[in-house]
């Protein structure tokens, strides 16, 4: 099941460790929110602002972050396997740190 929230307002939100599998955060404002550890398998963060968001160590596989803002971000550690970053420099994700896919593997 896929949990749905229309274009939430999350800034500085505390998501540390949550369970975030699957849910759909298209158009979000995660502003400055601290997701370190988050579990966001299969999520969608389609046209998300990440802004300066705390990402280390989350779970990305498999994530759609298509068009996602992620100026600032603190990505050291995230998994990004298998995630849509369509419209992401990929170099710029890996110098942050993520894990990200290879180019064999899908962007």
């Amino acid at each position: 099941m896929r949990h749905y929230c229309r274009n939430p307002d999350l800034k500085e939100a505390n998501l540390s460790r949550a369970d975030l599998t699957r849910a759909d955060l298209t158009d979000a404002d995660l502003t400055g929110a601290d997701l370190s550890e988050a579990v966001l398998t299969g999520a969608r963060l389609i046209r998300a602002n990440l802004t300066r968001a705390d990402l280390s160590e989350a779970d990305l596989t498999g994530a759609d972050l298509t068009g996602a803002a992620l100026p600032g971000a603190i990505l050291s550690g995230a998994k990004l396997i298998g995630a849509k970053l369509n419209g992401q420099d990929i170099e710029a994700l890996k110098q942050a740190g993520a894990l990200v896919p290879t180019k064999d593997e899908d962007r």
